[in-house]
Formats: structure tokens, C-alpha cells, sequence
């Protein structure tokens, strides 16, 4: 069973919940602080940990699952789990009813009205899969699905919505979006040759970038946006900074001509991203503000 365990935290790629998991916590904490005028429990903090790690478990498990024929079919995915014959689908579907089940335990944990937006969620965790056979959006919808994590986090302490979170939720989600075009560089020629859509494989290599550049830009004025918006100060302010200097960074590691890079950009700078604006928004709310 540990070992079972371990394959599917290998196929989902489980550590790379860090791309969103710290914006859920920064949404958890703006929103404490604009509402309640101080600092989330670390009760909320771990329940909205344990429903970020449930909802992301479940919707990779589930894309896995669903795309088990299309990536056999793909060089470049065929020797994952399910189509290499390392797990059963009822294995990872065992997988799925749990982790869906830690989201519903979190979620009531949480403010009342997360209990209330769950099914919306859970909605969008299950359609994302099935948004390439559909639309090249599909990245959009990956990027408004996994940017719920910060929405998420400010309603469950808070139980409303302003200004704010909807900024930080817009530009999270372009955030994901854009580097989702840039991953999905590499299935350029198999997504074309196989009816799937994405920007990549309807727009071309070079203008997908572009693409995957403009969202990373509007990224970047919502973090500032963000910085006149809230409690947030100078600290935040330098860490913005270097978090942009990481999205132009990936777009140079990656040219139209030169994918061999991708994954760097993809996982190192986005991954390293999340994790230095986070750090710098708690510096500068801990440090300067004193809360």
C-alpha cells in the first residue's frame, strides 16, 4: 500500500502543490487582516492546507485517470503510471474519493459559506480535464480553477469577497495560465496531430509565447495592484519585484526553437516563485506592520 502511495504522489507531481498553496495562505491572510483586522488562527490555516492538498490531489488524480488512453498514446507521457500498468484506475480512483473527502472535511472546518461554494470547485476541478478535448482556453480554465486557491483561502476566513481578492484571484490565475501555455509547449506537434486543443497547437509555437508573455505582464501590474490595495508595504513591494524578474527569466529560458528547457522554467521559477512573494508578504506584514 505504501508503495501504491507512493507511485500516485509520483504521478501527480504532489510536491508541486507549492504553486498555489502559498497565495491560498496569502489570500487566507489579506483577507483576515482587511476583515477581522488580524492574522488567521492556525487552525484555519492548517484546515485550508488540508483542503488545498485534497482539492489538488483529487483534480490531478482525476486528469490522470481521464487522460489514461491519450497519454499512452504519448511518447512523451506514456510511461506514467496508469499507462505503463504501474496502478489500477480503481486504485487511483480509491485515491480520489479520499482526497475529495479531506476537501469536504476541511471545507467544514472552515466559514460557513466554504461549505456553500464547495460543489462550484469541485465542478471546475472535474471539467478541467476534460477542457482540451473542447477549447485551446483550456490553460484560462486551468488558470480561474487553481486560482480559486487564494479566493479560497480569504472566503474561509472570512466569509466575503472585495476588491482585492478578486485582484489577487484574476492575477494568480493568469499567473497559471501563462505558464501552463509555456508546459504545454512540448505537446505542440502530438496536440495537433490528435484533435487536442490548447494555445500551442492553435496558434503555433511563437505566438502561443507571446500569448504566455502578455498574461505573465498582467500578472505582474496585479502584484503591484495589490501592493496600493492592501496592508502590504515596501518589503512586498521589493519581493514583487523579484518575483517578476522570475517570470522574465522563464520566458528567456524558453524560445520557440529551444523547449529543451521547459521544465526548469515550468517547476524551478514558478515553483521558487509562489513561495518568495509569500515569504516577503509575511515579512512585511510581521516585520513592518507588527501584526
Amino acid at each position: 500500500m505504501i508503495r501504491k502511495l507512493r507511485i500516485i504522489l509520483e504521478m501527480i507531481k504532489f510536491e508541486h502543490s507549492v504553486f498555489a498553496l502559498p497565495f491560498a495562505f496569502l489570500g487566507a491572510v489579506l483577507g483576515a487582516l482587511a476583515v477581522n483586522k488580524q492574522l488567521p488562527s492556525w487552525g484555519d490555516i492548517g484546515w485550508i492546507a488540508l483542503a488545498m492538498v485534497g482539492a489538488r490531489s483529487a483534480a490531478m488524480s482525476l486528469n490522470r485517470v481521464i487522460d489514461k488512453a491519450i497519454d499512452k498514446a504519448n511518447p512523451r507521457t506514456a510511461q506514467r503510471a496508469l499507462p505503463a500498468g504501474l496502478l489500477k484506475s480503481v486504485e487511483v480512483i480509491l485515491f480520489i474519493v479520499v482526497s475529495f473527502a479531506l476537501l469536504f472535511v476541511a471545507a467544514a472546518n472552515l466559514d460557513p459559506i466554504a461549505m456553500k461554494l464547495l460543489p462550484i470547485a469541485v465542478v471546475m476541478l472535474v471539467l478541467y480535464s476534460y477542457m482540451k478535448r473542447i477549447t485551446w482556453l483550456c490553460h484560462v480554465f486551468l488558470g480561474l480553477t487553481i486560482g480559486l486557491s487564494p479566493l479560497g483561502g480569504w472566503v474561509a476566513v472570512t466569509g466575503s469577497l472585495n476588491a482585492s481578492a478578486w485582484v489577487l484571484y484574476l492575477t494568480v490565475a493568469l499567473w497559471i495560465a501563462g505558464f501552463d501555455i509555456v508546459y504545454a509547449t512540448q505537446d505542440y506537434e502530438y496536440d495537433k496531430d490528435n484533435g487536442l486543443h490548447s494555445i500551442p497547437s492553435r496558434f503555433g509555437l511563437s505566438r502561443a509565447l507571446w500569448i504566455a508573455r502578455g498574461f505573465h505582464i498582467v500578472t505582474a501590474v496585479g502584484f503591484f495592484a495589490l501592493f496600493w490595495m492592501t496592508e502590504l508595504s515596501w518589503i512586498y513591494l521589493l519581493g514583487t519585484v523579484v518575483s517578476i524578474l522570475m517570470l522574465f527569466y522563464q520566458h528567456w529560458l524558453v524560445r520557440p526553437n529551444d523547449l529543451s528547457r521547459v521544465q526548469i522554467a515550468f517547476f524551478g521559477m514558478n515553483g521558487t516563485l509562489s513561495v518568495v512573494l509569500f515569504a516577503f508578504a509575511m515579512f512585511d506584514l510581521l516585520v513592518v506592520h507588527q501584526w
